[in-house]
């Protein structure tokens, strides 16, 4: 399998905008990411340029281009035809000051109230030391009437959790309400890639949310590549779609447990971090890193030692027994069973990725829409039905069979084939795109290299961001102890959205 046809690049002013992305969107496709490029920034004529890329099932691509000037720049939303798409534009507005005009939402995202007025930290002239000596507070619906009352949790958790606020409107044990307040811990990470060589950017691309190394050094790597035409041996790619289900393996083996543990099945739970334990070990063997840092490269991929596939397969089977001990328990299933539900219509107008959208019956993977490798008969894409916390279950635990099934199988592919030893030159202009299944969903990078080499724009796009706004949806109606349940099956990541 070659790379996928470059994308179709459509241009278009401000105001054919909104027809444009509309029309792309009937025709089947869905919004994967939006980047904000600053354009001459030091001279007269500063001008942005915004590209919406949108990806279909059948691996097509397409860049939808605006340019607008830097002075009074504005867009007209599209909120009113795509919900991620008015998520993009909050998170652009506060990153670089372009405004999207009558957008139902017009206020922050990413930048909290004590972040100075005015203040876009990804422009070329943003002070690199603002004064954050506003006020530290924050916006939030307040819901109103008898019998209604407020939980606030977080933004500092027990444990090791990162910071996120959920703020929970209550009737009796009712959830009326929730609202979510994240980005306690934005990092500058687009950022962090301008000016760097290319090849240098994977290890902080592995460093984005550490549960998913392979899945964003991948999708960087993938998108260098298809930026400066780099052909990727089959053997490279292969090795790349095994680390894939490595890294899926151990994380969805992980959730099994901490989701039975929330129901007060602890047992499970210790069972559970066992055999990722028994993984991590495995991750160590085969890359040098338990969590498999190391193995990407630009232009290729490589493994220490051959998988043990006996230990695999010992471990996937192990995990279906749990999974059935679990579900067969009446107390456990009562748990599990109805609670949280995420209707198929609101998963695909929120545009939620990953094991949610495949548990509300919506069939998005980037293994079969934007394949990179050809994985052959054993691999199919696990979906439900109901939407809820035993759905999410379910797709876990048939995706963990999918993945053992084709470790073995690529494994055995891989020891057939020869080594890549070719020299690359990793020197530019150019710009690419990489989409990768990660375990938690569809990942989005896109990448802009100079002629040195060097990286000038990072855009990621980590599946947390487009997930992250279902869980109050499907928190309607669900009693207030089920909230960690409901959290720990979703099981979005802080760190990819709040890049």
């Amino acid at each position: 399998m070659s790379r996928l046809d470059p994308p179709e690049v459509i241009r278009v002013d401000r105001e054919r905008l909104v027809e444009t992305i509309a029309a792309q969107l009937a025709g089947g496709l869905r919004l994967g990411l939006v980047a904000a490029h600053e354009d001459r920034p030091s001279t007269s004529d500063a001008r942005f340029r915004i590209v919406h890329v949108l990806l279909g099932a059948d691996g097509r691509r397409v860049e939808v281009v605006v340019e607008i000037p830097r002075a009074g720049a504005w867009l007209p939303t599209l909120a009113g035809v795509s919900y991620p798409a008015g998520r993009f534009e909050r998170e652009m507005r506060d990153l670089y000051g372009i405004v999207p005009r009558d957008h139902p939402q017009p206020y922050r995202l990413v930048r909290h109230g004590h972040w100075p007025t005015g203040y876009h930290p990804m422009l070329a002239d943003a002070d690199p030391n603002p004064d954050f000596g506003a006020d530290a507070g924050f916006p939030f619906a307040e819901v109103t009437g008898k019998g209604v009352y407020e939980i606030p949790v977080g933004p500092v958790h027990a444990g090791l959790i990162e910071p996120g606020h959920f703020r929970f409107s209550v009737v009796g044990e009712t959830i009326v309400r929730m609202y979510q307040r994240l980005y306690f811990a934005h990092r500058g990470v687009e950022k962090l890639f301008e000016g760097r060589p290319a090849a240098e950017g994977i290890a902080l691309a592995e460093r984005i949310s550490g549960d998913t190394a392979v899945g964003h050094s991948l999708a960087f790597a993938m998108a260098v590549e298809d930026a400066l035409g780099i052909e990727v041996a089959e053997r490279e790619r292969l090795v790349r779609a095994l680390l894939v289900e490595c890294e899926r393996l151990y994380n969805h083996i992980n959730d099994i447990g901490a989701i039975i543990n929330d129901t007060g099945f602890g047992i499970v739970n210790q069972h559970a971090a066992r055999l990722r334990e028994t993984l991590l070990r495995h991750n160590e063997r085969l890359t040098g890193h338990r969590l498999l840092r190391g193995a990407i490269r630009i232009g290729g991929a490589d493994l220490l030692d051959r998988p043990d596939l006996a230990l695999v397969a010992a471990v996937a089977d192990e995990a279906a027994e749990l999974a059935r001990i679990s579900t067969e328990h009446p107390m456990v299933a009562n748990r599990l069973d109805t609670t949280a539900v995420l209707p198929p219509d609101q998963a695909r107008s929120l545009g939620v990725l990953g094991y949610v959208a495949r548990a509300s019956g919506i069939r998005v993977d980037a293994r079969a829409d934007q394949p990179f490798a050809d994985l052959g008969d054993g691999f199919h894409v696990v979906t439900a039905e109901a939407g809820d916390v035993r759905a999410r279950f379910d797709v876990r635990v048939g995706e963990i069979a999918v993945s053992a099934r084709l470790v073995a199988d690529l494994a055995v592919r891989i020891q057939a084939l020869e080594r890549s030893s070719a020299v690359l030159e990793l020197a530019g202009p150019g710009a690419g795109l990489g989409v990768v299944e990660a375990w938690r969903g569809t990942l989005v990078h896109r990448v802009e290299v100079g002629a040195d080499g060097n990286l000038t724009r990072v855009k990621v796009v980590d599946p947390s961001f487009c997930t992250w706004p279902a869980l109050g949806i499907a928190l309607a109606d669900t009693i207030v102890p089920d909230f960690p349940l409901a959290n720990k099956s979703f099981n979005l990541s802080y760190a990819g959205n709040d890049l």
